[in-house]
């Protein structure tokens, strides 16, 4: 995924009703993990249970997807987004004891960064899964 300034334009409006199905179904997904598991256990853990839930699902994703990163053209370096569903959406992952700004930061890095409009932060470690689900828009 080669990443490079978003339009503009596309971040100032929220994402399509498809990417919004597309994050609902992904969130099924981890309330059946979460279920599963409950909090605790590594990130690691979370994201390749996750990678089977969606693939169980048939719902088609990049684990660890790779993003080449530039910078006024040039290429500067490479990142890791956890996951990558339907080419539209980007899921991040945590285990923590609780979701900082700088994780919500992180994530719209990502958003900028691929010109992706729609984010999940998801933090596994918490004993409803509600209370660790934020969906960031690239605004």
């Amino acid at each position: 995924m080669t990443t490079g300034h978003a339009n503009h334009e596309n971040t100032l409006s929220e994402p399509s009703a498809e990417v919004d199905e597309l994050a609902r179904e992904v969130i099924g997904a981890a309330i059946e993990v979460h279920r599963h598991f409950g909090p605790g256990f590594l990130e690691s853990v979370y994201e390749d249970a996750m990678a089977v839930e969606l693939r169980d699902r048939g719902i088609p994703f990049r684990q660890q997807a790779s993003m080449k990163l530039m910078y006024k053209s040039c290429p500067v370096g490479q990142g890791r987004i956890d996951m990558v569903v339907g080419r539209r959406l980007l899921v991040e992952l945590k285990a923590v004891k609780a979701v900082e700004p700088i994780h919500r930061a992180q994530v719209m890095s990502y958003l900028k960064a691929t010109g992706l409009k729609l984010g999940l932060l998801m933090n596994f470690n918490v004993e409803l899964l509600k209370q660790g689900l934020h969906r960031i828009v690239l605004s």
